[in-house]
């Protein structure tokens, strides 16, 4: 490290929050009332508090929390006024009352805040000229002065007070019980929820909005208004939303015996927004891009993620509001479980195994990489500088699989007893990961061992698979051993954690096996043989028998990805094809494709040229898909789709020294495309034809589900058609695009056209931005792929953008959409010249000023510094000393660099 960059990196070196620190709250808050004035220069919040003692012995001081945005007025107890120095002070972003009274007493706090001001879409702040809030984490603090943690639970009273004209809709927690008119021009909303809630899930909205309302009547014949508010222009946008909330809720209902409520459920899009949701008690505030749409304006994945962050935000109704966090470590308890409930929902409602491998795809490609990085954490983390950083994907999906290992242990209606007996023993208490495990023990009757240890290791286990048919004896033994990295986060010595490994055997006609026993224990109680089994590896390595194998059989191992690990098993590439022909787990069928494929893209860009022997392999493997009429199209698509970059680069590390080249990596890649696509070249423009047919016969775009599942296949094609780059194959994407009548088509045909330079491609981003100059939400699309674009030299494209009008270093989505879409192109953002990385670099520093948690997540990219050749290492080890460098640095930027620094 340069000595410029370690000065920089211990400048102010922010003190860290530890799990080992954490000590309940000395005062319960029994209610607040919160007044707020809203004004255009500046708004005021006067607030009560009911405090109660929850300490033994001598009153202690009464910390509140806040930030240097909040101006504080003046303080009260019992109505009697504080003077700083005296009865308070104020200092470190803290408010502290020295002395408060025994007992029962209250606390009367007004401070001035700037919403219009507020760049870094926290607290209170202006949308589109609308007022709303965003609290979790600790944004609550921008607002008031307040105990801002998600232990201190109570009953918010909340007045709105505002221009009636420019604000008609005043919106809050719970349930509307007072609105008048008032002098002025003004009038005022008063709102009450009656459970109690930490501040994080305080929310306000105030606008000029139009709703979309409907009734739902719940299990036990309860009547709820629900109602979606947009800005008016937006309001034929939000039909599926609404069908996806009234989806939601009544799945809820049937999968877990959860029923709403209130009586009223809000959800408010905005178009400014850090994150992708917010589910505030009653109050939901989404980023506008997760609830409009339209199948012109949105594709079939948008709308998928839309039906699922809708969902998400419902269920979190019970998982994180009745039942609520007693410290920000234990947010996968919230997080991590209402992922998991929102990946059962879109698979009840659609394909149970797209789903599946979509979110492993994820998983593997994003989760995985930061499990390698500087920043690896465990699903508990046990410190932090800023909250922020730690709504990962270690947090979020990895937490996720946490939960799908209960249901896979204990089996679906022992994970329903598990989660009723959570409810029944926390609904309406801040509780701990650990509080939940010991509800699934004591609901099953059972010990999970070790499975605890998952929680607060970091990293991603290996499970090594040995396997040797017995002929004689009629067995299959497997050998599975396990393995946990080394992590940057903690020095502790790691034990064997219990590994959930699902496996089946399949014969040599492509049946599955019946699995008798495991070692020597039935695998049933009523003698049947299933054909999976699920073998719980506890040990650094055990043994397994399987008994009544009568045939050689190829391993089906992990089936249903049923452990987030990396596994590593000895499959020929014979016995891949074989698997991706004929197993009968649909995911281990891709798998079996991913695999194939890997294992000749590595050796590939080891030799320097397309290993032939594999080409000729993955030719005959997806043709074989081509041709399958059974296969549903959506599996076709993923079927015929090569692994994800991040997962060849930790292939490539895991099998040569020295790191990952990713600009080789991607033209690898591109060239086995190509030879792949001109071998089976009328294979894809007869299916792409055939598909086109079909859609001409159906008319208009549907969105059902054998209609999706034609276009994913149908861009998948085009896709291939367009990697020979031809001008006939070229004539035929920009004849797709034109023809386009919904988005997902044009999509496809857009990212077809523009995969390679020249005037096709040129013409089709023109095309395509003119048409959608209009829509913020389309555009976003094309600011992503710009961004991702691996056309040589896009970098001083991208440049451009930066100042293009489609773009706003002060609006999340578009710095997601351009600068993460840039991170993710090999040739240019990894641009051996280093200018890629400057120009993120750049913008990280730039962005800082503006939204901390956004600058936080764009530099995301350099943290995983470490996967990539020497050269490419420095580069990036020098941006970072840069950014570290920076004055006035935030924490949020300070915690992922100064992680990253350290060897």
């Amino acid at each position: 490290m340069a000595p410029g960059a370690a000065e920089a990196v211990q400048q102010e070196q922010p003190k860290a929050v530890l799990l080992q620190d954490y000590r309940p709250y000395p005062y319960a808050v029994q209610k607040l009332a919160l007044d707020f004035l809203l004004g255009e220069e500046k708004t005021v919040v006067n607030s009560k508090m009911h405090v109660a003692p929850s300490y033994e012995g001598t009153p202690p001081p009464m910390v509140l929390n806040g930030e240097a945005c909040v101006k504080l007025a003046t303080v009260a107890v019992d109505g009697k006024d504080l003077l700083e120095g005296e009865g308070y002070t104020l200092q470190d972003e803290k408010l502290t009352i020295e002395n408060p009274p025994n007992g029962t007493f209250t606390v009367d706090i007004s401070v001035e805040i700037q919403p219009q001001n507020n760049t870094e879409l926290e607290g209170l702040y202006k949308s589109s000229g609308n007022f709303c809030s965003q609290c979790e984490a600790e944004g609550f603090r921008r607002i008031t002065f307040y105990p801002d943690r998600p232990d201190v639970m109570t009953v918010f009273t909340t007045k709105i007070v505002a221009d009636k004209e420019k604000y008609p809709i005043l919106l809050s927690n719970g349930n509307l019980v007072e609105e008048g008119e008032l002098e002025g021009g003004k009038h005022f909303a008063v709102w009450e929820d009656p459970f109690k809630k930490p501040c994080y899930l305080f929310a306000l909205v105030a606008g000029n909005l139009v709703a979309k309302e409907e009734t739902f009547i719940t299990m036990n014949g309860k009547k709820v208004a629900l109602r979606i508010w947009t800005q008016a222009h937006n309001a034929d946008k939000t039909e599926h939303a609404m069908n996806s909330l009234i989806k939601a809720m009544k799945w809820d209902e049937e999968r877990f015996g959860l029923e709403y409520d209130l009586d009223l459920f809000n959800i408010v899009a905005v178009d400014d927004f850090n994150m992708g949701a917010m589910e505030n008690k009653s109050l939901n505030i989404f980023n506008s891009k997760y609830v409009l749409c339209t199948p012109e304006t949105a594709t079939d994945m948008d709308y998928e993620r839309i039906e699922g962050v809708v969902g998400h935000e419902y269920f979190h109704n019970w998982t994180g509001n009745r039942v609520t966090l007693r410290n920000w470590f234990q947010l996968s308890l919230k997080e991590g479980l209402t992922v998991f409930r929102d990946q059962e929902f879109t698979s009840d409602l659609n394909s149970r195994s797209v789903k599946r491998i979509e979110d492993v795809s994820l998983l593997r490609s994003r989760q995985f990489a930061e499990d390698a990085s500087p920043l690896a954490h465990p699903v508990r983390p046990e410190s932090y500088i800023k909250m922020d950083n730690f709504y990962t994907l270690t947090v979020y999906e990895k937490g996720a699989e946490l939960i799908r290992m209960y249901q896979t242990l204990l089996g679906r209606d022992g994970f329903r007893k598990g989660m009723d007996m959570y409810f029944k023993l926390y609904d309406g208490q801040a509780v701990t990961c650990d509080d939940f495990y010991a509800a699934m023990e004591e609901a099953n009757d059972t010990s999970l061992g070790s499975f605890k240890l998952w929680y607060s290791q970091a990293g991603t286990p290996s499970v090594t698979a040995l396997t040797e048919y017995q002929k004689d004896a009629g067995k299959y033994k497997i050998v599975l051993s396990q393995n946990l990295p080394k992590t940057q986060d903690s020095s502790k010595e790691k034990l064997p954690q219990l590994i959930p490994v699902a496996v089946g055997l399949v014969g040599p006609n492509g049946n599955d096996l019946p699995i008798k026993s495991v070692n020597n224990v039935p695998t049933t109680d009523d003698g049947t043989s299933p054909t999976t089994v699920v073998l719980k590896l506890t040990d650094w390595e055990q043994s397994f028998e399987l008994d009544g194998i009568t045939e050689t059989p190829v391993p089906s191992i992990l089936r249903g990805f049923s452990a987030p690990v990396k596994l590593f098993a000895e499959y020929s590439m014979d016995q891949l094809k074989f698997l991706f022909a004929n197993d009968s787990d649909e995911f281990n069928r891709w798998e079996a494709g991913q695999r194939l494929s890997k294992m000749v893209i590595l050796q590939s860009v080891s030799d320097g040229k397309i290993e032939e022997a594999g080409l000729k392999y993955i030719v005959e493997a997806f043709e074989s898909v081509l041709d399958d009429a059974t296969i549903d199209n959506k599996i076709k698509s993923l079927l015929l789709t090569f692994p994800d970059m991040d997962v060849l680069i930790d292939g490539f590390n895991a099998t040569y020294p020295g790191g990952a080249d990713p600009v080789r990596i991607h033209e690898t890649v591109s060239a086995l495309k190509k030879a792949v696509a001109m071998r089976l070249r009328s294979k894809f423009e007869g299916t792409y034809t055939s598909l086109v047919e079909e859609a001409t016969k159906a008319g208009l775009a549907s969105l059902d589900p054998p209609s999706i599942s034609r276009r994913a296949l149908q861009g998948t094609c085009l896709d291939y058609i367009g990697s020979t780059g031809d001008e006939e194959a070229m004539a035929m994407c920009w004849k797709a695009f034109k023809a386009a009548k919904n988005m997902t088509d044009q999509i496809s045909a857009l990212k077809a056209c523009t995969s390679k330079s020249g005037p096709v491609c040129d013409e089709a981003f023109d095309s395509f931005y003119e048409q959608w100059k209009d829509n913020a939400l389309v555009l976003l699309k094309w600011l992503l792929m710009q961004g991702a674009s691996n056309l040589p030299g896009h970098t001083a494209e991208v440049k451009k953008l930066l100042s293009h009008p489609a773009f706003d270093m002060k609006n999340p989505n578009k710095v997601y959409s351009l600068l993460g879409g840039f991170s993710r192109s090999a040739v240019n953002f990894h641009n051996i010249d280093g200018s890629g990385y400057e120009l993120l670099a750049d913008c990280v520093i730039q962005c800082d000023g503006i939204n901390a948690q956004v600058a936080a997540r764009i530099v995301g990219p350099f943290t995983k510094w470490q996967l990539y050749d020497k050269t490419r290492q420095d580069l990036m080890y020098k941006q970072l000393e840069r950014i570290a460098a920076t004055p006035n640095i935030s924490k949020n930027v300070y915690e992922m660099v100064s992680k990253s620094l350290k060897e």
